[in-house]
């Protein structure tokens, strides 16, 4: 107690000695306006004269060396893309033009707010990263797994950041946005109610990035070879569906294997078993723009699949694995102002920024300009330009002439004109004051947090609820606490009321949404369900009936699940028939969290820690909602922690009956039921 007074004493010093201070620059002036950049009318694009933002933002992308300021904690993977369909009506982007074409791409994956050393299982938005080395030259999209962002204005990016990360008196915590700062941002920045609603979402704990969605997040434009244009968002759908943790499950990975996302990625590429997701675009003709009840330029706002369908237009597949994660991987510069001629840029006042952050901060990370130089960054096309020197400079340019124009060697390189190829900027029509304003249009920031919320089911929705109330009770301010339930009142009495109670909180009586639209693309419930590369841990010491469980084995083997042997002991397990099974884990060392699936069956010779520690990872994986399947010894245990009529949990004496229906309950990948009984 006196050391929470003491805090609040010193935070209201701190309060009191801020009171009087007016906001400048780091050279004296007084700004105006901390929220919004400066653009060329409301909706217009960022202008390149705010020194405000270029020094706000130039001084936080140079915040920390050598490591990325977020998405420090990354993997990657190398593969292709091929192309369904020409998507020569809408954009003259030469890689979606040709489905014979396999373009090479690049993807990294990450957390976004925790240090390079942090575990990868927490809860937190994932970067989807993926960098197209086309004819054309690099096209980098650079998205998350999260359709939304935070903020409607990068001039907002830094404090964001600085929101999240740990706090700078005492470095907690890592990895986490359960703290007093994160929260205190969200409550006075009500623009992340959107974005805030997928974090505390099941999309925030992914199962693994084999099983997660992308997005571009932002409006780009598509342009065709008559000089038309269409506004596009990107979307990343993996082939095996969209799934995830559970909180529980989520916390006990963290500390047995820190590494599991990069480890499933890794060892899937290793075995064949190569991560596939399906490109879809939205598209809206211009003369559309104003057709909807939200502004298709605002990054805290989704287009709703089903008022603009997710054209699918071709697959991505992962099939190599980096050779140096230092040399590829943490080499490797995104930026998502590396287009090529048919894709462009829309005024989204966020996107905006980003086309001036990304460059200003490979610049310190990687030494210099010439960063594009090293191998994971160079484009497969020749390049040529007046460039030279620098840091890294690897490049060994011939010749007296680095300046355009010339005569000394014919005016070379030069430009290319469009029907060369060379990239012309759209025609866009721009007109307005220049301001610090943002449009009226971006003021709704509840409708579509209600959208999200109206989609959920009751278990996406339970999980909601208790994601509020582990995050809000790690608040130590009730002032905080309080008007973080006061906001979410604005979206749901349902869900504000559910965590107020739970947090100690005075609970809301009035407020919600007349949002009662639902779209059911944002429920992972509706995300395909397959068994494919699930994996099935065996419970099994020997004994075991040798024929019948070694032909359940490679049945599911066959139906696409990954079987491994867990016992007492690493070594041959021998079958009571002569059959011979390899321990791949012990309980030790092959904890429940770590698999998708039970298969409980025993032996003869079942030693009393066996059997404890079988009860164990049943009934774990059981309160965790995950298919579990029994015969022989296993049948008893299932009735021994009284779970053997409840969902998605299967057994029986006919074999085939018994993979029919285990290899079903392994594709639904949890049983929600149980929660809500």
């Amino acid at each position: 107690m006196a050391n929470e007074n003491k805090k609040n004493e010193q935070l209201e010093q701190f309060r009191t000695d801020d009171r009087e201070k007016k906001m400048t620059t780091n050279h004296g002036t007084k700004v105006s306006e901390d929220e919004f950049s400066l653009k060329a009318g409301e909706r217009g694009p960022t202008l390149m004269e705010d020194f405000h933002f270029r020094e706000k933002m130039t001084h936080f992308d140079h915040e920390r060396i050598p490591e990325r300021i977020v998405h420090a904690r990354g993997f990657a993977a190398h593969g292709e893309f091929e192309l369904y369909e020409s998507m020569k009506e809408y954009t003259k982007a030469g890689f979606l033009q040709d489905p014979s074409v396999k373009t090479p791409v690049f993807v990294r994956f990450s957390t976004v707010a925790g240090n390079k050393g942090s575990a990868e299982a927490v809860r937190d938005a994932r970067g989807f990263a993926t960098k197209f080395y086309t004819e054309e030259g690099n096209y980098d999209l650079v998205g998350n797994n999260i359709q939304v962002f935070f903020i409607q204005d990068a001039l907002k990016f830094p404090d964001l950041v600085h929101a999240v990360k740990p706090e700078p008196h005492n470095e907690m915590p890592q990895a986490a946005s359960a703290h007093d700062t994160f929260w205190d941002f969200v409550a006075n920045n009500q623009e992340s109610a959107h974005m805030v609603m997928w974090t505390m979402s099941d999309r925030a704990i992914p199962r693994s990035f084999r099983m997660m969605e992308g997005f571009g997040v932002h409006t780009f434009r598509f342009v065709n070879d008559r000089g038309e244009a269409h506004f596009v968002k990107f979307h990343w759908k993996p082939v095996l569906g969209t799934h995830s943790l559970v909180w529980d499950e989520a916390q006990k990975i963290n500390g047995k294997d820190p590494d599991f996302h990069r480890g499933d990625l890794y060892e899937s590429i290793e075995a064949g078993d190569y991560p596939e997701y399906e490109l879809g675009v939205q598209i809206i003709k211009e003369d559309e723009e104003y057709n909807f009840d939200f502004d298709i330029l605002d990054p805290t706002k989704l287009w709703p699949e089903e008022d603009v369908p997710v054209k699918i237009i071709g697959k991505m597949t992962l099939n190599r694995n980096v050779d140096n994660v230092f040399a590829e991987t943490e080499q490797v510069a995104f930026h998502p102002g590396n287009v090529v001629p048919g894709i462009d840029f829309s005024n989204d006042p966020l996107l905006q920024g980003r086309l001036f952050s990304y460059t200003d901060t490979q610049l310190i990370r990687l030494g210099g300009p010439n960063f594009h130089e090293l191998p994971i960054n160079r484009p497969v096309c020749p390049f040529h330009n007046n460039q030279r020197d620098g840091y890294s400079r690897m490049t060994i340019n011939k010749g007296p002439v680095s300046y355009h124009k010339n005569s000394l060697a014919d005016n070379t390189p030069e430009p290319a004109s469009e029907e060369e190829g060379g990239f012309t900027h759209y025609q866009e029509k721009v007109e307005g004051r220049k301001v610090r304003a943002r449009s009226e249009s971006f003021k709704d920031h509840f409708s579509q947090a209600a959208l999200f919320w109206n989609s959920m089911s009751d278990a996406e929705k339970q999980h909601i609820i208790q994601a509020f109330s582990f995050e809000l009770g790690k608040v130590k301010d009730p002032s905080v606490q309080q008007q973080v339930v006061d906001m979410y009142a604005n979206v749901s009495l349902e869900l504000a009321q559910g965590f107020a109670e739970n947090i100690g909180c005075d609970i809301p009586q009035s407020g919600g949404s007349d949002v009662t639209k639902t779209s059911p693309a944002l429920s992972q419930e509706n995300s395909p369900k397959k068994p494919d590369t699930r994996t099935v841990a065996v419970l099994v010491a020997n004994g075991f009936d040798g024929s019948e469980v070694s032909s359940i084995i490679s049945a599911l083997k066959d139906r696409g699940a990954q079987p491994e042997i867990v016992s007492e002991k690493l070594g041959t397990i021998k079958g009571s028939d002569g059959a011979e099974l390899q321990a791949d884990h012990t309980f030790l060392t092959g904890e429940s969290v770590l698999f998708d699936s039970i298969y409980a069956v025993g032996g003869d010779e079942v030693s009393e820690q066996f059997h404890k520690d079988s009860l164990y990872f049943i009934q774990e994986a059981f309160s965790h909602c995950k298919p579990i399947g029994a015969t022989h010894e296993g049948k008893k245990w299932l009735e021994e922690v009284s779970i053997s009529s409840s969902p998605g949990v299967v057994h029986g004496d006919d074999v085939k009956k018994f993979v029919n229906e285990f290899i079903e309950a392994i594709a639904k990948h949890r049983h929600w039921d149980r929660q809500l009984v």
